[in-house]
């Protein structure tokens, strides 16, 4: 039986998410585009830059399947994306690229409220539907010990926010309001809504 739909994600929380709820899918890698990944445009918002960054994901995605060998992909499927953007203020917490740079956002989430927001894009060759999962994060007072011995887990790296919260971050986390499959990476209500369009 054929996948229902094509996940264009790397990430394997959003491919175990899809399955946690029975959706049929497929995992295809499409190449990121080069230079920086997922560039901030200047007066950004970080709605409008994720927003804008799952749509970008949606548009690649159908280039990239256009161009693909149609015995093996069907340009019809639809494509699901999706991205996630841990926001401080107006600052944007993306990927940690070392050790430093793990510490020094983790330090910024400390004793404070943050906002996940995780948009999604549901995309055929002519339609489009997207949705927005926004959600509340506070995280308690971390010590210096606290944060060195979680980076020491390898868990921030790889992650926007420098933590995941199905993992060793859950302790931190003092309080949640909003979706938690959307602070993971999909959030299952919202991507349900979606797929009844199909």
């Amino acid at each position: 039986m054929s996948s229902m739909i094509y996940l264009a994600s790397a990430s394997p929380r959003r491919h175990q998410l899809l399955l946690q709820v029975g959706v049929e899918h497929e995992v295809i890698d499409v190449p990121s585009p080069p230079g920086e990944d997922e560039p901030r445009h200047s007066g950004e918002t970080p709605l409008n830059y994720v927003q804008r960054t799952a749509k970008d994901k949606a548009h690649r995605a159908k280039i990239w399947l256009s161009a693909q060998d149609q015995q093996s992909y069907d340009c019809n499927r639809p494509v699901l994306t999706a991205d996630t953007t841990v926001a401080l203020g107006d600052d944007v917490l993306g990927k940690p690229i070392d050790a430093n740079d793990a510490s020094r956002i983790l330090s910024s989430l400390s004793d404070c409220e943050h906002i996940v927001y995780t948009a999604i894009v549901l995309s055929t060759a002519n339609r489009e539907w997207t949705a927005l999962s926004k959600s509340i994060v506070t995280f308690g007072k971390l010590s210096a010990q606290d944060i060195s011995d979680y980076i020491a887990t390898g868990e921030p790296f790889g992650k926007a926010g420098a933590y995941g919260v199905q993992g060793y971050a859950a302790k931190f986390i003092q309080k949640i309001e909003g979706s938690y499959s959307g602070i993971m990476g999909l959030p299952l209500y919202e991507t349900a809504q979606l797929l009844k369009n199909l």
